[in-house]
């Protein structure tokens, strides 16, 4: 075996090592999403190749998708290691009830949300794919965003009625609004 592709998988595996370790259980949900992202990317590819409906365009948009992802993973992260940190000892940070609860939803909502796109994928490539099986992610996934939305429920939007703000709706810092996004 060549000496640099050994290296590669003992880097590889050390690295999941030492993320597991820091993570726990979500390093292992963490893996998951990084498994499932490749499968949905190189599903989509296959499925766009079978129904020949491909394009590098629409390839690098789903890179930068998948990119997009790791930000917003890597920004639940630090807001848990914020909140668990600073909470006990800074009060302005005060009505979390579960402060390290970002890191586990935001993973849960992406797994189940690349977890559907790879069963779409299969149905495009002709697979198929149990209509109950399908079913049971959509619902979990809409469970997932019915425990977040309960657990951070704003109390002001609730008079106003406006309780699903997304970041994308929100002015940016130079007080122009974010064009061309989907919140997806």
């Amino acid at each position: 075996m060549d000496n640099n592709l050994l290296a590669f998988k003992a880097a590889v595996v050390a690295f999941f090592g030492l993320l597991g370790d820091f993570l726990g259980w979500q390093g292992v949900m963490l893996c998951i999403l990084v498994v499932l992202m490749a499968l949905d990317y190189v599903s989509g590819t296959l499925a766009a190749k079978h129904t020949g409906t491909w394009s590098s365009k629409i390839a690098r948009e789903g890179l930068f998708h998948k990119g997009g992802i790791i930000l917003v993973v890597t920004g639940a992260l630090l807001a848990d290691l914020l909140f668990t940190t600073a909470l006990p000892v800074i009060p302005v940070f005060g009505g979390f009830q579960n402060p390290g609860l970002f890191l586990p939803l935001v993973l849960a909502w992406y797994i189940l949300t690349e977890l559907g796109s790879v069963l779409e994928n299969a149905v495009k490539m002709g697979a198929k794919v149990p209509s109950w099986f399908r079913r049971a992610i959509a619902k979990a996934g809409e469970a997932v965003d019915k425990a977040a939305s309960s657990e951070f429920k704003d109390q002001s939007s609730e008079e106003t009625g406006d309780a699903d703000c997304h970041v994308a709706d929100a002015p940016r810092n130079d007080g122009k609004e974010d064009e061309g996004h989907d919140g997806e």
